[in-house]
C-alpha cells in the first residue's frame, strides 16, 4: 500500500495553491504516494488557471472519499474560503484558513488516516491577524501534537542542518541556547538519521561567535558555558559529535562529505548556507514530532502569487521525503 500525504495548502493568497497544482502534474508523486489536499475546492480551482494547468479538482468531505487517481486532484474542502480571495495579500481570512487546514492534517494523523503530512508555506503575519499567535508551522505542531522535544531540519544536496533555536531574534536566540537544548538537538539529529538508515551518523556543532569562541577570544564564554558540556555529554553516550566549530568554514566541510548533519545554533546560521545551496531544493523537516511532517523550504511569495512562475521543486522534494519518512505498510 502507498502512504497517504496529505498536503495542507498554506496561505491561499500565496503561491502554495499553485505550487500544489503544478506538482500534482508530476505523475511520479502518484506511483509514490495518494495524495489529498487539505484546503479550499474553490482557491485549487482557482490556481489550475495560474498554474495553466488541465487537472480537474475533485470536492470531498471525508478523506475516505479520494480516488487518488492521477489527472484528479483530490481536495479535502474545509470551505473556509472563496474565490474572491486577493492574490499577493496578507489577509486574516488566509491566515485563518492556513491553521485550520493544518490542525485538520494533524487531526487526521493522530487518528492515522494519514501517514505523512506536507504543508505548502504560509504567512505568519496574515497567521497572527487570523488570531493564531505562533511563529510558524513548527510550534504549531508541537503544541498541538504536545510535543516538547523538537527542533527543524533543513535538508537540501549535500547538507542536512537541525537548529537549537529558530524564530527569535539573535538576542534572545543566544539566552536560549543553553547545554540541555544543545544536546537534546544532538540527540534528535542522532535519532532521525539513524532511522533514515545512517548507522553511525557524524555531527558536527556550531560555534555561536566567530571561530567558536577561539578560547575565549571572541564572546563571553557561550561556547563553554552552553555548548561544550552538552557535546561532552553526548560523546560519553557514544554519540558520533564534535563541536563547538566555526561556522564560517563547517559548512564548507559538510558539503564536501565530512559531516552528515550540522548543528546550528540560529535561524539565520542554519538557513542561509542551505538557500546558497537553492531555494527550490531545500525541504523543511520537523524531526521529534509523533507524525512525519515535511515543508517546502520557501516563503508565500506573494511578489509571483497568481503569476504561474512560482517553481514546484522544492514540494514535489518535500513530498518526496514524506513518502521517505512514513511509516512503511507491510
Amino acid at each position: 500500500m502507498k502512504p497517504i500525504i496529505a498536503i495542507t495548502m498554506g496561505d491561499a493568497a500565496g503561491v502554495g495553491p499553485e505550487i500544489i497544482i503544478k506538482a500534482l502534474e508530476n505523475k511520479a508523486i502518484y506511483d509514490q504516494c495518494d495524495p489529498i489536499v487539505i484546503g479550499d475546492t474553490t482557491i485549487l480551482t482557482r490556481a489550475l488557471g495560474f498554474a495553466g494547468s488541465k487537472l480537474a479538482i475533485r470536492s470531498i468531505s471525508q478523506i475516505e472519499e479520494a480516488k487518488n487517481e492521477y489527472g484528479t486532484v483530490d481536495c479535502l474542502d474545509l470551505k473556509l474560503l472563496n474565490e474572491h480571495l486577493p492574490v499577493g495579500k496578507v489577509s486574516k481570512e488566509a491566515g485563518n484558513a492556513a491553521f485550520r487546514y493544518l490542525e485538520k492534517a494533524i487531526s487526521l494523523a493522530k487518528e492515522k488516516k494519514i501517514d505523512a503530512i506536507c504543508t505548502a508555506p504560509l504567512n505568519k503575519e496574515a497567521l497572527h491577524l487570523g488570531g493564531h499567535i505562533y511563529p510558524g508551522h513548527t510550534e504549531i505542531l508541537a503544541e498541538l501534537t504536545g510535543t516538547e522535544d523538537f527542533a527543524m531540519m533543513l535538508s537540501a544536496p549535500k547538507l542536512r542542518v537541525i537548529h537549537v533555536t529558530t524564530h527569535v531574534g539573535l538576542i534572545k536566540a543566544v539566552e536560549l541556547i543553553n547545554p540541555a537544548r544543545v544536546y537534546n538537538v544532538i540527540q534528535l539529529a542522532d535519532k532521525t538519521l539513524k532511522k533514515a538508515g545512517i548507522a553511525l551518523p557524524k555531527i558536527a556543532v556550531c560555534g555561536i561567535n566567530p571561530h567558536a569562541g577561539e578560547n575565549g577570544l571572541f564572546g563571553n564564554g557561550e561556547e563553554e558555558e552552553k555548548i561544550i558540556p552538552a557535546v561532552q555529554k553526548a560523546v560519553s553516550e557514544g554519540i558520533n559529535v564534535v563541536g563547538p566549530l566555526p561556522a564560517d568554514t563547517l559548512f564548507f566541510r559538510a558539503t564536501r562529505g565530512d559531516f552528515d548533519i550540522v548543528v546550528a545554533m540560529y535561524h539565520d546560521q542554519g538557513h542561509g548556507p542551505i538557500k546558497v545551496l537553492g531555494l527550490e531544493s531545500g525541504v523543511n523537516i520537523t524531526v521529534g514530532l509523533p507524525i512525519i511532517r515535511t515543508s517546502v523550504d520557501h516563503g508565500t511569495a506573494f511578489d509571483i502569487a497568481g503569476k504561474g512562475i512560482a517553481s514546484e521543486e522544492s514540494l514535489v522534494e518535500a513530498i518526496r521525503q514524506a513518502v521517505e519518512l512514513a511509516p512503511k505498510h507491510l
